[in-house]
């Protein structure tokens, strides 16, 4: 474990699926000269100790990675196999040029199988024509687990009626793409000076949580600081940031957060 070092957090993506502007969409948050209502596909980027650790590669991981000169990527951890979140992946070729190494990857079992197929030129053995993202997949099990120093514990949320993790990492944890999270996950998410959770808009949604639910968490939980991502079109941040309580924020993206401990 690092012990107090901090833990920096870059978030590079504060968006739905479709992000924000939508397109062919002409409503006040897409057409808003706010750059903080502009939100790709959620993603964060931890950096600790000289390693950089990639949470989901959206769609957008190219602009993100340029926007946040992002100069490596140790290692990438994946919250499920949705479009918007791995779809960026043949993007980290650069990073295997300039770093000369495979990159790992974490996940669970059927989001590894999804990477397989998805990226199936990726893994077929034997010489490539081109250049190919290199890999190397690490099944996660739910338990804890180094990376670099620092522990990471899966925590498993519930998207709709399928399991997708979160991750806890020192005093920060990041959720994304929930509507419920289990009792036995909640026993992970105490004592945080971080936490981001999922809270797409005010109208209930089968598959996310609302602003109304995840502040609901935030008294149950209580971090010190609570950032809400996933956002859709629906919430414009200036007027939504002034509703919410003075630790909890609408996050956005390029926002940088400092963790004030470690673990």
């Amino acid at each position: 474990m690092m012990g107090d070092a901090p833990i920096h957090i870059t978030v590079l993506g504060s968006g739905t699926s479709a992000g924000v502007p939508t397109v062919g969409c002409g409503c006040e948050v897409c057409a808003s000269k706010d750059p903080r209502d502009n939100r790709l596909r959620p993603s964060i980027l931890i950096r600790y100790g000289g390693h950089s650790v990639l949470v989901d590669t959206t769609p957008d991981f190219r602009a993100q990675a340029l926007r946040a000169r992002i100069e490596r990527v140790d290692a990438i951890l994946y919250t499920h196999s949705h479009a918007d979140h791995i779809l960026g992946l043949d993007d980290v070729r650069p990073f295997n040029f300039r770093q000369r190494a495979a990159i790992p990857v974490y996940g669970m079992p059927e989001t590894l199988d999804a990477i397989r197929r998805v990226f199936r030129y990726a893994f077929e053995p034997g010489p490539n024509d081109t250049v190919v993202p290199r890999l190397v997949l690490n099944q996660l099990d739910g338990e804890p687990f180094d990376l670099f120093g620092l522990e990471f514990t899966p925590v498993r949320v519930l998207h709709g009626r399928s399991d997708v993790l979160g991750f806890r990492f020192g005093s920060a944890a990041y959720l994304t793409d929930h509507s419920d999270i289990p009792e036995d996950s909640k026993a992970k998410l105490l004592g945080l000076d971080v936490l981001f959770l999922d809270a797409l808009r005010h109208r209930p949604h089968p598959t996310h949580s609302t602003v109304e639910r995840s502040l609901g968490w935030v008294e149950e939980l209580k971090p010190r600081r609570a950032f809400f991502t996933h956002i859709c079109h629906d919430l414009q941040h200036e007027r939504t940031e002034a509703m919410l309580p003075s630790h909890v924020h609408l996050a956005y993206d390029g926002l940088e957060i400092e963790v004030e401990t470690a673990g």
